[in-house]
């Protein structure tokens, strides 16, 4: 993509005035060139002399770090409190699982016990009558 370029004989203009129509084709250029965002951009570097470019591309570059820092920090803590959840589920399934084996053994015992005493009074009652 080729652009025309932009020359203009002026053979009869002082410096100053060659320093001005140069300022204005650089500006017109840079409005051609450049999107609308990035015109901010280039008007703070012309006012800093270059230094601007350099804060504002750090500014950027932090803000998108720290952008990307909070978000890693919301997915691994999301993922941890996912996991926490995950024990927590597993712990109450586990505790139900024995706290029915313990129901049952109870019932197992006590029929066991009733079992015992009816075989005790069996054998009382019959070692009496003999």
């Amino acid at each position: 993509m080729e652009r025309p370029s932009l020359e203009i004989n002026l053979p009869d203009t002082h410096e100053e005035g060659k320093l001005y129509v140069v300022d204005s084709l650089n500006n017109l250029n840079k409005l051609n060139v450049c999107p609308d965002g990035s015109q901010h951009a280039l008007d703070e570097e012309e006012d800093t002399s270059g230094t601007g470019e350099n804060t504002t591309g750090s500014n950027l570059r932090n803000q998108c770090l720290f952008f990307i820092t909070f978000i890693l920090t919301l997915i691994v803590s999301l993922a941890l409190v996912s996991f926490v959840i995950f024990l927590i589920i597993q712990t109450r399934n586990k505790m139900d699982q024995i706290s029915s084996r313990l129901i049952s053994e109870k019932k197992n015992i006590e029929e066991l016990k009733k079992m015992n005493n009816m075989i005790l009074k069996h054998l009382n009652q019959s070692g009496i009558k003999e």
